[in-house]
C-alpha cells in the first residue's frame, strides 16, 4: 500500500460549482491544488462534467468525503469505495480524506456526529479504515472533527485520534480551525493539542472560518473569513512541523472567487514566511 502522494503542495482551495466558469477562464496562479467532495462529482455529466474533467487534467486535486461515515454502526459502503477508486483513477486524484465521525445509520444525517472516545471505538473505526485502504490500495487521511458533546467519553480527543491513526496505519488531515473551535468549546490548550499530533502522518491541512455564538461557544460553519487566532495557530503548526499543504474551506456565505483567493494568498504568505526564516527558496 502506498503512502500519501507528496505531489500536492502549497496552498489549496475547496472547489465549488460556482467557481467552475471563472477557474476555466483564468485559474488563479496562487492556488496549487483543489479539493472536492467526490459525492458531488462522481456521477456528474454534461457541461459540468466536461468542465470538471478539463480542470482535473490541468490541476492537482484531492477528494474530501462527506458520506463514508467511518464510525457508523451500518456496514461499510464498499460499493461507494469501489466507485470512488474508479473516479480517482479517471481524474488522477492524489488523495482521499474523510472525517473521523459518523453521519449515517439507516439513513444519512445532515451533520457529522462524534464517535465515542473509547478503546472499543478505536478498534472498530481502525478496522473500517483499513478496509477502505485495502479497496483503494492507498492510505487515506482522517480529519479531526469539531464536536459539541462527547457522549460515552473514556479518553481524550487527541488520544482517540492518535490511537485510530496508529492502529489503522492511515494519514492525518489536520483541521486547524477545528482544533481552535474545540479548544474554546471544551477548554483545552490548542497548542498542546498540536504538539501531540503524529506529525509524520500529516497529509495536508484545512483552515476555515467559524461563527461565534458566545465567548465560550464557537460553531464550525466554514461560512466566514478565517480569524487571526486561527491564522496564528497555523503558523504555530508550521513552526513545529515545517510547511505542509494547506487548503481553505468555505461552504456557505461564499464570496466572489477573488476574495477567497486573497485568503489562499494568506496561507501562501505564512508558508513563505516560514521558508524564509529557514533559508528555503520559495515561490
Amino acid at each position: 500500500m502506498s503512502a500519501h502522494d507528496n505531489s500536492i503542495q502549497g496552498a489549496g482551495l475547496g472547489l465549488r460549482r460556482a467557481f467552475i466558469g471563472p477557474l476555466s477562464d483564468a485559474p488563479p496562479e496562487s492556488v496549487d491544488f483543489y479539493e472536492i467532495a467526490p459525492e458531488n462529482w462522481m456521477h456528474v455529466g454534461g457541461r459540468y462534467g466536461k468542465q470538471f474533467r478539463a480542470l482535473t487534467e490541468r490541476h492537482a486535486f484531492v477528494c474530501h468525503g462527506l458520506s463514508l461515515s467511518i464510525g457508523s454502526p451500518s456496514p461499510l459502503d464498499e460499493a461507494f469505495v469501489r466507485d470512488l477508486r474508479s473516479f480517482m483513477e479517471l481524474h488522477q486524484i492524489r488523495l482521499y480524506s474523510e472525517h473521523l465521525s459518523c453521519c449515517s445509520d439507516d439513513g444519512h444525517l445532515y451533520d457529522l456526529m462524534p464517535i465515542p472516545f473509547t478503546t472499543e471505538a478505536v478498534h472498530y473505526v481502525a478496522e473500517r479504515i483499513r478496509r477502505v485502504q485495502d479497496i483503494l490500495e492507498q492510505r487515506i487521511a482522517i480529519e479531526n472533527i469539531s464536536y459539541y458533546a462527547a457522549p460515552g467519553k473514556k479518553m481524550e480527543e487527541i488520544d482517540f485520534l492518535n490511537a485510530v491513526i496508529t492502529e489503522a496505519d492511515c494519514d492525518l488531515l489536520i483541521d486547524i480551525n477545528n482544533i481552535f473551535v474545540n479548544s474554546i468549546n471544551h477548554g483545552y490548550d490548542a497548542e498542546a493539542y498540536l504538539k501531540a499530533i503524529p506529525a509524520e502522518r500529516i497529509a495536508y491541512a484545512h483552515i476555515a472560518g467559524h461563527y461565534v455564538e458566545a465567548e465560550d461557544f464557537l460553531v464550525d460553519t466554514h461560512g466566514a473569513d478565517v480569524i487571526d487566532p486561527v491564522w496564528k495557530l497555523l503558523g504555530k503548526a508550521y513552526q513545529l512541523y515545517g510547511v505542509f499543504p494547506t487548503l481553505l474551506e468555505r461552504d456557505f456565505n461564499i464570496p466572489p472567487l477573488e476574495e477567497l483567493v486573497r485568503e489562499v494568498d494568506t496561507i501562501r504568505a505564512i508558508q513563505n514566511s516560514w521558508k524564509k526564516q529557514h533559508g528555503i527558496r520559495y515561490a
